[in-house]
C-alpha cells in the first residue's frame, strides 16, 4: 500500500514514526489539561523557554542529544518556577508572567545559537530534524513518555479536581494545589524537552496543543477527549510523515500542518459542537 510503503523501505521514516507516536501518546493529554485548567498558551512559552537552555548546552558541545537536552531542561523549569513565584507575589498574572519570560528566552536562546553556529544550525534547533532522529532520540523520547504516562497515572485524580475545584483539593490533606501544579508543570516541561528534539523549540508545542483542541469536539467526557486527542496526534505524525516523503516537505511542520488541519476539520464537523453539528441539530429542533 502506497501509504506505508516509505515505513517499510526507510529506516528514518520508521524512527520518525515511532517518535512522533511515543510523543502523541504522552504529550497530548498534558494538551487536554493545558486547555482545562485555561492554560493552554503556557505551552507555547514553555517551549520558548527551553530555547536559550538548550543554546547553551550547544555552545558546550554542539549538537549533542543530551547536553541540549539537560540545558533546555533546566531552562523551562527555571522559567517555570520564576514565573510562578511573580505572579505569587506580584500583581502579574501568570500568564502575563510567562509571556514576559519567554519572549526574553526566546530572543537569548537565538541569540546564542547565533553566537557560534551557522543558520543552518539555528533552523535546526527551532524547527528540529524529525527525519535524522536516531536511536538515542527514540529511547529518550520513549523514556520521558512512559515517565509521563506512569506520573499522570498517580497524579490523575488530584489534577482533574485542581482544574475544576481546587479549593475541594485544599480540603484534601495528601495533595495541595502547588504541588499538583507543579508536578504538572515539570511534566509539560519535559515533554517539550523531548518534543524539541524531535520537532524543534518552535513546533513541539504544535503537536501537544493542536489535538488536545480537535479533541474537544469529538467527546463530551474527559476519557474521551483524552483518547481522541491521541489517536488525533497520531494521525497527524503519519500523515505529516507520508506528506513530507511524497510532497517533498519538511517533516516537522508537515506533522503540525496535518493537526492543523484535523483542526480545522473538527471545528466544522466534531459531533460535539462542531459548527455544521450545530446548524444540524438547530434545525432539526425547529423542524
Amino acid at each position: 500500500m502506497i501509504l506505508i510503503e516509505p515505513f517499510i523501505e526507510f529506516g528514518f521514516m520508521r524512527r520518525a514514526l515511532v517518535a512522533c507516536v511515543a510523543l502523541s501518546i504522552s504529550a497530548t493529554p498534558l494538551g487536554v489539561f493545558l486547555l482545562l485548567r485555561r492554560m493552554s498558551l503556557v505551552g507555547d512559552a514553555l517551549s520558548h523557554a527551553v530555547l536559550p537552555g538548550a543554546a547553551i548546552g550547544y555552545l558546550i558541545s554542539g549538537l549533542s542529544l543530551v547536553a541540549m537536552g539537560i540545558g533546555g531542561a533546566i531552562a523551562g523549569l527555571t522559567v517555570a518556577l520564576l514565573s510562578g513565584a511573580v505572579s505569587r507575589y506580584t500583581p502579574l498574572r501568570e500568564d502575563a508572567s510567562f509571556a514576559g519570560f519567554y519572549l526574553g528566552s526566546l530572543a537569548l536562546g537565538v541569540t546564542l545559537v547565533s553566537l557560534r553556529g551557522s543558520s543552518v544550525d539555528l533552523l535546526h534547533v527551532l524547527f528540529g530534524s524529525l527525519l535524522a532522529v536516531d536511536a538515542p532520540s527514540i529511547l529518550l523520547v520513549s523514556s520521558i513518555s512512559g515517565i509521563t504516562l506512569l506520573v499522570l497515572a498517580l497524579i490523575y485524580r488530584p489534577l482533574v479536581i485542581d482544574a475544576f475545584d481546587p479549593t475541594f483539593l485544599a480540603a484534601q490533606n495528601r495533595w495541595t494545589s502547588p504541588l499538583v501544579h507543579g508536578i504538572f508543570l515539570i511534566l509539560v516541561v519535559i515533554n517539550l524537552v523531548a518534543g524539541f528534539q524531535v520537532l524543534g523549540t518552535l513546533m513541539s508545542v504544535g503537536l501537544m496543543m493542536l489535538p488536545a483542541a480537535s479533541a474537544r469536539f469529538w467527546s463530551r467526557h474527559l476519557s474521551g477527549t483524552l483518547a481522541a486527542a491521541m489517536l488525533l496526534a497520531i494521525i497527524s505524525s503519519f500523515s505529516g510523515l507520508c506528506a513530507s516523503f511524497y510532497l517533498s516537505l519538511p517533516a516537522g511542520p508537515a506533522v503540525v500542518l496535518s493537526a492543523a488541519v484535523l483542526f480545522f476539520i473538527s471545528i466544522l464537523f466534531g459531533p460535539c459542537g462542531g459548527i455544521f453539528s450545530v446548524r444540524r441539530t438547530l434545525s432539526m429542533a425547529k423542524e
